[in-house]
């Protein structure tokens, strides 16, 4: 009878490896790579890098996603309104999208933001404005404390850098834990989370509304590929104990700095993140935004650009935007999702 039980397992997990396989192509078909790979040292990085115009009047910026996403993320919102004013990096963080993964290092913000530094150098980008967001906000301030040479500015959005009481949701840590997280991430994972897609993806976006078109244009469910998976539990479920560690080297930052929050954002503790950046940033200017959820890169884009201008040396009056975008947000809220948990380290 064990013996029964164990083939019937195997054969289960088998057929359930052999659907991921199917799905993770069928994903890749429908979202192929718009950006272009480069070797940054022992492996491929890939990147959007779109080249400034003749009339460009800021200065490079850098782009990195945060959990579960890839650079179509930030390109779908940004790339528009900024093409042409400055050369532009969006980058596949180490694992995610079409990057690959690397080494151990690349496991921890600071391996990432040397990463993304030397993506930099083969671009030919010697300094640029580094905008992360959730997630990306650890990597931005790694980079600011590490690479002050390269960080001409850096501007955060509803960032996750600091150490938050309690942890991470399950699946984080089951899926970063050896042997059994490889099996998790090649059986059920990808199949569990394109049933909740639909539903995650708006939760992370509430109290604001998603774009009806999000998920089709950002391909969202690159992250439920086994590999892009392990690497991105990997990363969350290793956060706390590296910000735990790096953050009191926030204030080592010099480079002009805009955090930009939302007092809705039930995935990270913008309590803890975002004022204690403006706390530890000598100079920093934190832009509460009453209404704003987690996605300031959509819901609050043209103040984000504006934050941009201002880290360029342009006089914006960001404060003045954001009591002006508050009741915008309160007359298009919506209803958070039943299901919605706060991951707390960044999504």
């Amino acid at each position: 009878m064990l013996l029964t039980a164990l083939t019937s397992l195997v054969a289960i997990a088998s057929v359930s490896a052999a659907g991921t396989a199917l799905r993770a192509r069928a994903i890749e078909a429908d979202a192929a790579n718009i950006g272009t790979p480069a070797d940054v040292g022992g492996f491929s990085m890939n990147a959007l890098h779109v080249p400034a115009g003749a009339d460009a009047e800021l200065p490079p910026i850098v782009f990195i996603h945060g959990a579960s996403g890839n650079l179509r993320d930030q390109a779908t919102t940004f790339l528009g309104p900024l093409e042409g004013r400055a050369e532009l990096l969006f980058v596949d963080r180490p694992g995610h999208g079409y990057s690959e993964r690397g080494g151990p290092e690349n496991a921890y913000p600071d391996g990432q933001a040397s990463a993304i530094a030397r993506l930099m150098e083969r671009r030919g980008i010697n300094r640029a404005i580094i905008v992360g967001h959730s997630f990306g906000g650890a990597i931005a301030a790694s980079f600011g404390v590490l690479y002050p040479e390269k960080t001409a500015g850096l501007l955060f959005l509803a960032p996750a850098t600091h150490p938050w009481p309690g942890g991470v949701d399950w699946y984080y840590n089951l899926a970063s834990t050896p042997v059994v997280g490889p099996l998790f991430c090649h059986t059920i994972a990808l199949h569990a989370g394109m049933a909740r897609l639909d539903a995650a993806t708006r939760g992370v976006f509430a109290p604001n509304p998603r774009p009806e078109t999000y998920v089709g244009d950002t391909a969202p469910a690159l992250v439920l590929r086994p590999a892009a998976f392990c690497a991105n539990a990997t990363d969350v479920a290793n956060l706390q104990g590296y910000v735990t560690r790096f953050a009191e080297r926030y204030r080592e930052i010099t480079a002009p700095t805009v955090i930009v929050t939302g007092d809705s954002d039930d995935i990270v503790l913008e309590e803890i993140h975002s004022r204690g950046l403006a706390r530890d940033i000598a100079g920093s200017e934190l832009v509460w935004i009453k209404g704003l959820g987690h996605k300031p890169d959509y819901a609050a884009r043209d103040l984000a650009i504006a934050a941009i201008e201002k880290i360029a040396g342009r006089q914006r009056d960001l404060q003045a935007m954001a009591r002006e975008l508050e009741p915008k947000l309160a007359a298009t809220r919506v209803t958070p999702p039943a299901t919605r948990r706060g991951l707390q380290a960044g999504q």
